[in-house]
């Protein structure tokens, strides 16, 4: 495992010439082409594009939930792509809060419980500080009372609050969000991006796949990915400061 981390310009992300190629009974297929990203902190991501250009295996590949096949991945000072699986869960449940697009609650476990599974895992906080933590999560996205519930008994928008109080967890710096808001309607939906904003005023870096325009445009950034690369790339309106976009390679 490479111990010492290369100079990344201030990037707490950091993707250089990644590439991802899937091999299956029909040949093999490459989901990413020599792509590099940079994300500083603070910065709210949007990523889109058409159906199999990629966007969820980027989003993978930076979580550690899918190894790069060649490039490296740097993230949060980490060399993702040399860690072992049980480093990968141990960094993961430290730097990266991850959001499903189907939430993956656990159904047996109760909202709080959900929260407090990855606070046990990570050990970060002390075990008598978490469930007070867990029930201030719930309350900040506005579940706490339902947190005796069973995910079967809410609706998908609770659910995906629930999930999201899951991510923030253990405070990692990144939120990553994969199409979080796919099956919601337009209502809860402004709820998780009005979130995700706070979130990234108050210092997270968040990224975001999404397949909605208007839902991209409220983030700062937009990375915009066809056929397995990054064909554009453009700054909102919403960026606090209009910086010129910097690459992994600057």
């Amino acid at each position: 495992m490479q111990t010492q981390t290369p100079s990344t310009n201030g990037h707490l992300v950091d993707l250089r010439q990644v590439t991802k190629v899937y091999s299956g009974a029909a040949g093999e297929f490459v989901a990413l082409k020599g792509v590099d990203l940079a994300v500083r902190p603070g910065e709210f991501v949007a990523i889109v594009g058409k159906s199999g250009s990629g966007k969820s295996t980027l989003l993978n590949v930076l979580t550690g939930i899918d190894r790069p096949t060649t490039g490296e991945v740097w993230v949060d000072g980490a060399a993702v792509h040399t860690l072992n699986e049980e480093q990968l869960a141990l960094w993961r449940g430290r730097s990266v809060g991850v959001i499903f697009q189907f939430f993956q609650l656990l159904p047996t476990l109760t909202a709080v419980e959900n929260v407090l599974l990855p606070m046990d895992y990570a050990a970060i906080l002390p075990r008598a500080q978490r469930p007070e933590r867990a029930m201030q999560l719930l309350e900040r996205v506005g579940m706490a009372d339902v947190a005796h519930a069973l995910p079967s008994t809410l609706s998908g928008g609770q659910q995906q609050s629930v999930a999201i109080a899951r991510a923030l967890a253990n405070d990692p710096p990144i939120i990553t969000a994969d199409e979080p808001t796919g099956n919601l309607d337009s209502k809860t939906a402004d709820m998780v991006l009005r979130l995700f904003e706070e979130l990234v005023e108050g210092g997270k870096t968040v990224l975001m796949v999404t397949h909605d325009d208007d839902l991209a445009a409220r983030a700062q950034r937009i990375i915009v990915l066809a056929d397995g690369l990054i064909v554009n790339e453009k700054l909102t309106t919403n960026l606090h400061e209009s910086t010129p976009i910097q690459r992994a390679d600057s």
